[in-house]
């Protein structure tokens, strides 16, 4: 909450400018039944219409006054919650993009979305209910209670008895309320994971026919929230019914007590209707305070799980390194990474010049992805260090860092936008360099095929095969002419002779720049200057397609399963 409050102190004079016509508009309406007793006890005695008449048009310019004290009021409460709603998704957004990987990892992408998406929204409606209400309803209770010792103090200390049953309610709801919405929030974070997987994996789920298992699968999560969902209306739930109950309770005994106390002549009629007055002001104010015990509930939950983003610590910040002297431009020195703690990569050592190739193969899981993630310093390693330019990634700026890659990811994304808008990715490209990127990419033909860079792709580039999708992710990492080109599998979905055509396309028309290549299939990595062979994280070859043909069995052993000799044996 304290995150909160630092965001909603920017909007602290509209804040007050609410608050001080919230507490007018409500102390008014306080005055109504007062001015309505003593129009009916001393008033209506008189006969007077000029009497009655002043002390009903002032009765209309109270109400008047209220009325438009709690809706002026209500417009700035809305627009506070609105604008730092606003505020805080936006630096929440931000923060999530600036997360490191393992932040990310940990936090988890559903969880993240759902902080974005319903935990925002959760603040929004409490913030708007605090101010709306928070403010009025107390002043209504407690303001009601006050008035009526004006009245008559005995009957007033009836309904003062039922004053710490309403508290003790409110604070139980207070305490228990909130861990039930953390748990409700954690529920909705797996529902999101839940039908983020199962949109993404759509086409496999039908094609096995395991709708029926997914549907399942779902109504188990749904069920978990239904459950979580239910203990937290459930206490929040018991508000209003047990306030109201505690207060009609008191209220009878007021009517009860003061049928008497009008009959012995100590109380006028006009005085135990104003009681009936306050009595309703005072029900509504209760279960106004029953509503925003649930929001302060529901918002403070999702106000922690937002903090706690907001709140993570920068990390892969700039550092100081020692400079690399070896003179290679890429060079991985004794590298050890683990995923909590679950071994990834193990001392791994080469380099490589700056124009070279390099190929990196090896069985799935042998950690080449996470290779690539700690060169472009997706991560840090556990040990050692890499190098780029003959500096330690660490010591580059984040944004010095990136302008040196041109990437394309095993699982990258096109948007549904143009050709030309996802090739260029708003760089702000000139259509020079576009349609360069697009030629070497060998993209030309098929984009002149689906009405030039100015067509358009679907969600998810559905309308492109997966060797086009390809390509096209290819163009986009080239357009920018980076220093370093890092291709993850991405040429898994094209023919041999394209693949082929590719790579010598980029040999010769990018000289100076230096190519990783990650593959499964050893013709793509063989004519590249540099091979690693990785298996289990561990580096078992590194050399050229001809050395490692003689030195290494593990890759001696790939190159025989692709080429059908001795396959079923070595499998």
């Amino acid at each position: 909450m304290r995150k909160l409050l630092s965001y909603l102190a920017r909007c602290k004079g509209r804040m007050f400018a609410g608050f001080v016509l919230k507490i007018a508009g409500s102390v008014a309406e306080l005055f109504l039944p007062l001015i309505m007793a003593h129009m009916i006890d001393d008033v209506v005695p008189t006969r007077s219409v000029l009497a009655l008449s002043l002390w009903s048009a002032g009765m209309f310019l109270v109400a008047v006054i209220a009325w438009a004290g709690n809706v002026v009021a209500n417009r700035f409460a809305s627009k506070v919650a609105r604008d730092t709603t606003e505020r805080l998704r936006a630096d929440l957004f931000s923060k999530t993009l600036g997360l490191s990987a393992r932040q990310t990892d940990e936090a988890t992408l559903p969880s993240l979305v759902s902080r974005l998406s319903t935990d925002t929204y959760n603040v929004h409606t409490m913030l708007g209910m605090v101010q709306r209400m928070g403010v009025r309803a107390p002043i209504l209770l407690i303001g009601g209670v006050a008035l009526t010792f004006t009245v008559d103090p005995v009957l007033a200390l009836v309904l003062l008895v039922t004053v710490p049953f309403l508290a003790l309610v409110s604070a139980f709801v207070a305490k228990k309320g909130v861990g039930l919405y953390t748990r409700l929030q954690e529920s909705m974070d797996k529902m999101v994971r839940k039908v983020r997987d199962d949109h993404t994996g759509i086409r496999v789920i039908k094609a096995l026919s395991k709708t029926d298992r997914e549907s399942r699968s779902f109504a188990a999560v749904n069920d978990e929230i239904v459950r979580n969902e239910t203990r937290a209306s459930v206490i929040t739930g018991v508000t209003n019914p047990v306030m109201t109950a505690v207060l009609n309770i008191g209220m009878t005994a007021v009517i009860f007590i003061g049928a008497y106390r009008v009959a012995a002549d100590r109380v006028q009629v006009g005085d135990l209707l104003a009681f009936t007055s306050f009595f309703t002001v005072m029900l509504n104010a209760v279960i106004a305070v029953g509503r925003i015990f649930v929001e302060i509930s529901r918002g403070s939950a999702s106000a922690r799980r937002i903090a706690a983003v907001l709140d993570l610590p920068p990390e892969l910040l700039p550092e100081e390194g020692e400079p690399d002297e070896s003179g290679a431009y890429i060079r991985f020195d004794g590298v050890t990474f683990s995923y909590r703690g679950a071994p990834a990569l193990e001392n791994i050592s080469f380099s490589i010049k700056k124009g070279e190739s390099l190929g990196i193969i090896g069985a799935t899981g042998s950690g080449k992805s996470t290779l690539v993630s700690l060169l472009l310093r997706f991560y840090d390693p556990d040990c050692g260090a890499v190098y780029i330019g003959g500096k330690d990634v660490r010591s580059y700026g984040k944004e010095e860092l990136s302008k040196k890659f041109g990437v394309v990811f095993q699982n990258d994304f096109l948007m549904a936008a143009s050709v030309r808008e996802n090739i260029d990715f708003e760089r702000g490209l000139a259509d020079e360099e576009v349609e360069r990127a697009a030629e070497y990419a060998r993209a030309e033909k098929f984009i002149a095929a689906h009405e030039g860079f100015g067509g358009m792709l679907t969600a998810r580039g559905s309308n492109f095969s997966g060797g086009q999708k390809q390509r096209l992710l290819i163009a986009r990492a080239l357009a920018a002419s980076p220093e370093i080109l890092v291709l993850d599998d991405s040429s898994s979905a094209l023919d041999y002779k394209t693949d082929a055509l590719l790579r010598k396309t980029l040999f010769e028309n990018l000289p100076d720049t230096t190519v990783v290549l990650i593959a499964q299939r050893i013709s793509s990595v063989r004519f590249a200057d540099h091979i690693l062979v990785l298996d289990g994280g561990k580096m078992v070859g590194f050399g050229t397609d001809e050395e490692l043909m003689r030195s290494c069995d593990e890759y001696r052993r790939i190159y025989r399963s692709q080429h059908g000799e001795g396959g079923e044996e070595d499998a």
